[in-house]
């Protein structure tokens, strides 16, 4: 009998995580937004086919859009739609929420990321961010810093 694969265990409403984001950006101000999504995406959401990590939010018309978020369309989905996985989804926000992002990512250096995307009850959720690059040397300094802890936490463990 074959063994089975384990799946990494995640928070109960989480669909996926994109751990990329913060580790590329210093994340200034986070928002959460609806997701409008037709059936079969939420069937594949539900089986945990979502993945986020080369999607972005672009803003135009005075609506907010979600960018490259792949959901691969299930085996069993119906025929008669044709499923396209990296469509773009429109964000729900609130007026006052994309006037700020937009005045946000106007800014140099400024842009607007996708963190996660979880259930919230029966809606899909996608939580957003007005983050700002970070520079190589920042980024290594957040390695050597959390290196730092593991380590310290190691030997706090091996002494008590």
């Amino acid at each position: 009998m074959p063994a089975m694969a384990k799946k990494k265990k995640t928070s109960p409403g989480s669909i996926c995580q994109n751990k990329k984001a913060r580790h590329d950006y210093h994340i200034n101000e986070t928002f959460e937004a609806g997701l409008v999504l037709a059936g079969w995406e939420v069937k594949s959401l539900r089986a945990g086919k979502g993945q986020i990590t080369e999607s972005y939010v672009q803003l135009k018309d005075g609506e907010a859009w979600l960018f490259g978020a792949h959901i691969e369309p299930l085996k069993t989905a119906c025929n008669h739609v044709i499923a396209d996985p990296l469509r773009s989804r429109k964000l729900l926000l609130h007026h006052n929420e994309i006037s700020k992002l937009f005045k946000a990512t106007q800014q140099e250096g400024r842009a607007c990321v996708v963190l996660a995307m979880y259930w919230k009850g029966p809606n899909v959720k996608c939580e957003i961010a007005i983050a700002t690059g970070k520079k190589q040397h920042d980024k290594r300094a957040a390695d050597k810093d959390r290196d730092w802890d593991r380590d310290k936490q190691r030997v706090m463990r091996h002494n008590a």
